[in-house]
């Protein structure tokens, strides 16, 4: 078990503030307790059947950032959903499933998969093939590797850290997600989908016509656990929001 007296939070061992973002075409549900696993609860992605992040009420939890990288793009590559998924509905170890990822990880686009059980925390990605155990501490995952320096990633842990001390009050990470600052063009990341592109993602919270924010999503694992998922829709106007305790 990690060694409470280096995380990051004593009541909380794992705090995930996360934001989805993708076009807003793309049919989604709102979290709920799926009919069909009912041990899970998590959005889900109605053109593809996956999710971007969930839970179970056993303790296990998925999530799962895309790979900026337009040149190793493929339109032939299964959906990266069915890695949380599958995670989430199976019963092997966190690093027994990733090893297993590990086997067919080329054939998709490019991820970052995070996968906890009660024996810890694992992030894998394909882009370099290896396996993380992520220690005590705070963390964060964009579209690049994990802990990468873009600029939204730092502001957004520095906002993280000085949320944390507030909870269960999640008001300040809330406020984290909803960011809008543009990063200035100087510090921009450059990864191949143009300037426009990088400007419009560069917050934390995203949005245009047709891509942007979808939900933002608080989660808090400790004795017990606290999902809140506030949704978006185009232009980033509020929908609706989904929390569930345990």
């Amino acid at each position: 078990m990690p060694d409470t007296r280096r995380l990051a939070h004593e009541r909380f061992p794992l705090v995930v503030a996360a934001n989805r973002d993708e076009f807003y075409a793309r049919k989604t549900a709102a979290a709920h307790w799926w009919a069909d696993h009912s041990e899970v609860f998590a959005g889900r992605d109605l053109q593809a059947g996956g999710t971007w992040m969930g839970v179970t009420r056993h303790g296990r939890f998925a999530a799962l950032t895309n790979y900026r990288d337009p040149q190793r793009q493929r339109d032939d590559a299964p959906s990266r959903g069915a890695l949380v998924s599958d995670f989430l509905t199976g019963d092997q170890s966190a690093v027994e499933y990733l090893e297993q990822v590990r086997k067919d990880a080329a054939s998709y686009n490019g991820f970052n998969l995070l996968v906890g059980d009660r024996q810890g925390l694992f992030c894998y990605s394909n882009v370099d093939d290896r396996i993380h155990a992520l220690q005590p501490g705070l963390h964060g995952i964009s579209n690049e590797l994990l802990d990468s320096p873009w600029p939204k990633l730092v502001r957004g842990k520095n906002a993280v850290a000085a949320a944390l001390p507030d909870l269960p009050d999640v008001t300040k990470l809330f406020a984290a997600l909803a960011d809008r600052t543009i990063v200035p063009d100087s510090e921009l990341p450059d990864t191949g989908v143009g300037i426009e592109w990088e400007r419009l993602l560069s917050p934390a919270f995203i949005h245009s016509s047709r891509y942007g924010t979808r939900c933002s999503t608080v989660l808090l694992m400790g004795d017990g656990m606290y999902f809140e998922e506030r949704s978006f829709g185009a232009h980033g106007e509020p929908g609706g929001c989904v929390i569930e305790q345990l």
